[in-house]
């Protein structure tokens, strides 16, 4: 059965909602398992049209589940937690640049261009072995990192990739 861009947004926005991120891991781990169904499901809907983006929105749920996993990590220092608890509540809140509500889950680039860059910051202070520890990804965390910020501009314009820069400061 496929899917409408509508239908995605609902099924993510439902998924946000009842569950709710909070220190339990089965509620991230449904939350990741759906977002990733989602965007499988798009992505193979859309095929060639999507191009290079298709392998930029299949990161987005490794990311997510990537800064949740950091979130409660007892090793990662507290200003760092504060980080990624913004870029995990950016994800699942409807208000954000591109909302997936309104544009399906090319709404997720900018989660993931938000996200990406609170790993940056987090690269400079944390230790890299407990990001990697972490991974869910395919290829070496810090490359994937270097990845999307070379490709950020491409991926949400760069007065958009300007924006999330300034918010993170």
């Amino acid at each position: 059965m496929e899917t409408s861009d509508d239908d995605f947004a609902r099924e993510i926005r439902d998924a946000a909602g009842d569950d709710e991120i909070a220190p339990q891991p089965e509620r991230a781990n449904r939350f990741y398992d759906r977002l990733r169904g989602g965007i499988r499901r798009y992505v193979e809907r859309k095929g060639p049209a999507l191009g290079k983006t298709a392998d930029f929105l299949l990161l987005v749920p490794d990311v997510f589940i990537l800064l949740w996993r950091l979130a409660n990590d007892s090793r990662v220092a507290g200003k760092d937690k504060v980080l990624l608890v913004s870029a995990l509540a950016y994800f699942i809140s409807p208000f954000d640049l591109i909302p997936e509500a309104l544009v399906g889950p090319i709404g997720y680039l900018d989660d993931l261009v938000f996200g990406v860059y609170v790993l940056n910051k987090l690269v400079a202070t944390a230790d890299a072995a407990v990001i990697r520890e972490h991974w869910s990804g395919s290829e070496d965390v810090l490359s994937m990192i270097q990845r999307v910020l070379a490709a950020a501009d491409s991926l949400v314009g760069s007065s958009m990739a300007g924006k999330i820069k300034k918010m993170l400061g």
